[in-house]
C-alpha cells in the first residue's frame, strides 16, 4: 500500500512525454509517487468517479492496474487536459455531447480533489481565468510592466485608424488559441505582421474580432518560466529568420536557438507578482527586449511550454515544479536512507 496522500498526479495527454517524464523523475527523487493521467483516455480507458452522499463525498481514480481514493492524492500538476477519445463513427451531435460530458466529468473530478485539499499547479479556476489576455495586460501595466499599445475590435475602420497611430507597424493575433499544439496536427494561429495590403481584407472581423498591437522592435525575445518565487529565463534571436521575425515559433529548424537569458531584478519581481496576482503557481511569460534595452511584456500562459529550456539550456524547471508539488507541501526532498 502507498502511504496516505503520497501520490502526485501528472495530468496530461498520451502524446506528451519529455516534460512529464522529467517532472515524474524529480517527484520520485523527493520521496513521493508520481502517477501519470492521460485525460484523452477518459472515458474509454480511464475510470473516474465523483460521489456525493449527504454531507460526505469523495473521488476515486481507477487505472488498468490500481484504484486510488482521492485522499491518497497529495498534489496535481495540470500539464494539459486532452480531448476525450470518442468513437468517430458516432452521430456528430451525440459525439459532441459525449465530449462535453467527459470534459465536465474530468473537471468535476479535479474539483473534488481540490476541494479536499489537494495542491494544484495551477488551481483550476485560476488557470482558466488567467487566460484572459486583456486582463493580463491591464494587471501587468498596473504592476509597472511595459505593454504594447493594443486594440481588440471587429470594426475595420478602427483597425485602419490604429494602423496609422502605431506608424504602420502592427501585428495581429488571437485572444484565445485554436489549439495548444504547434505540431501541425491541429490549427494554430501565429502572430502575423499587418501591412497596408491587409487593411482591405478585414471582412473576417464580422465573424471574429482580433487583437492588434504595435509591432515592437526586437533585440531578442525572452521566455520566462515563473515557478513561485523563481524565474528561469531563455532568450532567442529570430532576426535572421524570414518567417520567424514576427513570431519565433515560425522559424525553420536550425535558424535560431535558445540561449541563456537575463532579467533585471525589478522586471523579475513584477513578473512574480503578476503570476501570484493571477492566482497561479506557474506561468510562462513572453517578453521582447528592445534594441535600447526595454523589456516589453506580451503575455503569460498558465500552461506554456518550457521543455526546450530544460533540454537546451539545462534550466532545472522540472525540479522547481517538483519542489512546488512536493517539498513545499511537507515531504522530504530525498527519500530517507535505509537503516543499516
Amino acid at each position: 500500500m502507498l502511504p496516505a496522500r503520497d501520490i502526485v498526479l501528472l495530468v496530461t495527454h498520451s502524446r506528451d512525454h519529455f516534460t512529464v517524464d522529467r517532472v515524474a523523475q524529480e517527484v520520485s527523487r523527493r520521496g513521493a509517487h508520481p502517477l501519470r493521467v492521460d485525460t484523452d483516455g477518459f472515458p474509454s480507458e480511464l475510470e473516474l468517479t465523483t460521489e456525493m452522499d449527504g454531507d460526505s463525498g469523495g473521488v476515486t481514480l481507477r487505472t488498468a492496474t490500481q484504484e486510488i481514493p482521492g485522499e491518497a492524492i497529495r498534489a496535481a500538476w495540470l500539464r494539459r487536459l486532452g480531448l476525450p477519445r470518442i468513437a468517430e463513427d458516432m452521430e456528430p451531435v451525440w459525439r459532441e455531447g459525449c465530449v462535453r460530458e467527459s470534459q465536465a466529468a474530468i473537471e468535476g473530478f479535479l474539483g473534488g480533489l481540490e476541494a479536499a485539499g489537494c495542491r494544484f499547479i495551477n488551481p483550476l479556476e485560476a488557470g482558466r481565468a488567467a487566460t484572459h489576455k486583456l486582463q493580463q495586460l491591464r494587471l501587468a501595466r498596473s504592476l509597472g510592466l511595459e505593454v504594447p499599445r493594443t486594440l481588440v475590435t471587429n470594426e475595420p475602420a478602427r483597425v485602419r485608424s490604429f494602423f496609422e497611430q502605431v506608424e504602420r507597424r502592427m501585428v495581429a493575433k488571437m485572444l484565445t488559441p485554436l489549439s495548444q499544439s504547434m505540431e501541425g496536427d491541429q490549427p494554430f494561429v501565429y502572430t502575423s505582421a499587418i501591412g497596408p495590403e491587409h487593411l482591405e481584407e478585414l471582412d473576417g472581423l464580422s465573424q471574429s474580432p482580433m487583437v492588434f498591437q504595435e509591432r515592437i522592435d526586437k533585440a531578442r525575445e525572452l521566455r520566462v518560466i515563473v515557478v513561485g518565487h523563481q524565474c528561469f529565463v531563455g532568450a532567442i534571436d529570430a532576426s535572421g529568420s524570414a518567417a520567424g521575425q514576427v513570431d519565433w515559433r515560425r522559424a525553420g529548424r536550425g535558424e535560431c536557438g535558445w540561449a541563456p537569458g537575463e532579467l533585471p531584478a525589478d522586471v523579475a519581481a513584477r513578473l512574480q507578482r503578476l503570476v501570484a496576482s493571477l492566482g497561479l503557481v506557474y506561468g510562462a511569460a513572453d517578453l521582447i527586449v528592445t534594441p535600447d534595452g526595454r523589456h516589453v511584456f506580451l503575455e503569460v500562459n498558465p500552461g506554456g511550454e518550457w521543455g526546450m529550456l530544460e533540454r537546451d539550456l539545462g534550466l532545472p524547471i522540472a525540479a522547481a515544479l517538483a519542489d512546488a508539488l512536493v517539498v513545499e507541501d511537507g515531504l522530504p526532498r530525498q527519500p530517507a536512507p535505509e537503516s543499516p
